[in-house]
């Protein structure tokens, strides 16, 4: 897998978000040569990926069944570690969402961010969207990291950072999301992992086939 390869599914996967921000989210159909660059430079196993799936789509609807349509949250797990952003009405809610999610199976961590105060307008919502494209779009042109080993999440202009990286990437990443237009904030929500580890995450260029020797 070349890094020409990954930080060209990287870039799709960029404008397909800046795309998708202004059309109410619609679904994004990528290649399935794409596809395999995403899964295949995501650092995590593909057990992880399955169950942070899970772990949004359980949590979403659990909150919804408890709180209903008066709460704006978003929820993010990369690695069972689960970030919560968004607005909800009073303290207390904040904390039961906390409560809801932390009883979702394979959840590890919980990061909450939430807000107490009334939910961010459209108007928000589309320009932190735009944000966190720009942020992707700025790491593919940076060329000495990996855009798909970030998640990137933007609430009402602070920029989240998730993902399994080195303090070297994590400093680059951070570097590049401060410069981005519109980033009024970056924490940090990322694993550091060593050098070493790194290049055990990286996918293998299969060995070059040699030509037998001419025979005399």
């Amino acid at each position: 897998m070349t890094n020409r390869a990954a930080r060209f599914a990287a870039t799709l996967l960029a404008v397909a978000c800046l795309g998708g921000t202004l059309s109410a989210c619609a679904p994004v159909v990528l290649g399935s040569t794409a596809v395999g660059v995403l899964v295949a430079t995501d650092r995590r196993t593909s057990g992880a990926q399955l169950e942070d799936e899970g772990i949004q789509l359980r949590a979403a609807g659990r909150i919804r069944e408890a709180v209903g349509d008066r709460v704006h949250v978003n929820i993010t797990s990369y690695n069972r570690q689960v970030l919560l952003t968004g607005e909800v009405p009073s303290a207390q809610d904040r904390q039961l969402v906390e409560q809801i999610v932390s009883r979702v199976e394979n959840v590890r961590a919980i990061v909450n961010e939430l807000g107490v105060m009334g939910n961010s307008s459209l108007t928000q919502r589309s320009s932190d969207s735009l944000v966190t494209g720009r942020v992707k779009a700025a790491m593919v042109d940076a060329k000495d990291i990996f855009a798909n080993s970030f998640k990137v999440v933007t609430e009402r202009g602070t920029t989240y950072l998730m993902g399994r990286v080195t303090q070297r990437e994590a400093n680059r990443a951070t570097d590049i999301t401060r410069s981005t237009p519109g980033v009024q904030r970056v924490v940090r929500v990322l694993e550091i992992i060593t050098e070493e580890e790194l290049q055990r995450t990286l996918p293998q260029e299969p060995p070059k086939a040699t030509s037998p020797a001419p025979k005399a």
